[in-house]
């Protein structure tokens, strides 16, 4: 388990750092690079449409590959979907910029970010049942949680990597090559990935599938066909999660350095101090779950949310780092209460034959509805006024308390005693 969980973490992180070094230049630096014609505003959004291309697509690398998960077994997906991300990753620090080829950089920069997406929306189904099925049911949520801890891994490479470039050269040198070396790296990230990943074992659920004749033949007709309110409760319960975590670690970054004038190695420091912590959480957490159940954690984060982007908004305002750092630590410690947890959860509400396909599509409609489209909300609900952005706390409340309900609505599915201790190595 360990081995399978540390394989688990390391692909995530190294697709979330792709994914997260996108979003991190957008707020910085791809605005004015590639829509040098549009006012900063309309930069900004423009750079913050084609970050929200990668969320677009990711329900539809859910869809293909958790077609190719429920037909052909889990571990191709974790290959298939590092090679995809990994390349188009590295393609995007080629792509020339607006004034050396015009409007085809932005077009390309589109595709590839689309490409991002697709691959990502791959890896997360892939990798979370590889530890979920072969996790004991008595610690399921615990294994399961460490692809979760990927993506603060992949954040804070990201972001440590952008932070030494901002603080290491000077404006000019960023802007003209500095920003493309996070990307150029993502190649090396990715070999090493896919070596990690070349000894894998398919999940004993899935071999259990194959020897039987059940897989399914059309995942997604069935999940569309029997399961679609749960994909939809799904997307809807895990909407709040992708629009607190990106109003922090993409949309503060442009506030805080646009409208507040608080330098970028400030507002990249506090944002990943606060993901450190999170992601150190994350583990602890899943032991809750094992604990007490998956929905009771779901909820408190839930309402944990509700609560705290006002106060997070407040804190961000003060353009103070220690306040700003507490307000987004608090945002993502109610995240990671929920996020910790759904690992297991999602595999669990789903039935193996039609599980990677189900729990993936679910926690990728999931990005389109909370994670697309809330920076460039957050952006437009801040433009004016010289207060705090409340319209962006209001808009998050909104969110989480949709979510609360449809957490609400989901069933409990922490596997019974008799179960655990039946599942339990001796």
């Amino acid at each position: 388990m360990v081995r399978l969980a540390t394989a688990s973490l390391v692909g995530t992180a190294i697709e979330f750092f792709d994914f997260f070094v996108y979003g991190t230049a957008a707020a910085l630096v791809l605005g004015p690079l590639f829509f040098p014609t549009f006012s900063p505003l309309a930069g900004t959004l423009a750079a913050f449409g084609t970050f929200a291309i990668g969320f677009v697509a990711r329900p539809l690398g859910s869809v293909l590959f958790g077609h190719v998960g429920d037909r052909y077994g889990r571990r191709p997906v974790l290959f298939a979907s590092l090679l995809l991300t990994g390349c188009a990753t590295v393609a995007v620090g080629c792509v020339p910029t607006y004034e050396t080829i015009g409007i085809a950089a932005p077009l390309l920069l589109l595709t590839l970010r689309f490409l991002q997406g697709l691959g990502l929306g791959g890896e997360w189904g892939g990798a979370v049942l590889l530890t979920a099925e072969h996790a004991p049911a008595n610690r399921r949520a615990l294994w399961a949680s460490f692809p979760q801890i990927g993506p603060a891994v992949g954040f804070l490479l990201a972001n440590g990597v952008m932070l030494a470039l901002t603080a290491g050269l000077s404006d000019a040198e960023f802007r003209s090559w500095g920003w493309r070396v996070p990307f150029w790296a993502a190649g090396v990230l990715a070999a090493a990935g896919l070596l990690l990943r070349s000894s894998l074992a398919e999940t004993p659920q899935f071999e259990e599938l194959s020897a039987s004749g059940r897989r399914a033949s059309a995942p997604l007709t069935e999940i569309v066909r029997d399961h679609w309110r749960l994909v939809l409760l799904t997307a809807g319960a895990l909407a709040v999660g992708y629009a607190v975590f990106y109003t922090v670690s993409t949309w503060a970054l442009t506030y805080g350095t646009e409208r507040l004038g608080v330098s970028s190695t400030v507002m990249l420091t506090c944002v990943m101090a606060a993901v450190a912590v999170k992601g150190a959480a994350t583990p602890f957490v899943a032991l809750l779950a094992d604990r007490w159940g998956r929905r009771p954690l779901c909820l408190a984060g839930c309402a944990a949310s509700a609560l705290w982007m006002f106060p997070m908004v407040a804190l961000l305002h003060t353009a103070e780092p220690l306040l700003m750092f507490l307000g987004f630590l608090g945002s993502l410690l109610a995240f990671i209460t929920m996020f910790a947890v759904i690992a297991a959860y999602l595999p669990e509400l789903y039935e193996p034959r039609i599980r990677c396909t189900g729990a993936a599509v679910g926690y990728n409609l999931a990005g389109v509805l909370g994670g697309a489209l809330t920076p460039i909300v957050a952006t437009t609900l801040s433009d004016g006024g010289s207060g705090p952005p409340w319209g962006v706390a209001a808009y998050l409340t909104v969110v989480a308390l949709i979510s609360l309900g449809c957490f609400a609505l989901l069933p409990e599915t922490l596997p019974d005693p008799s179960e655990a201790a039946e599942a339990a190595p001796a």
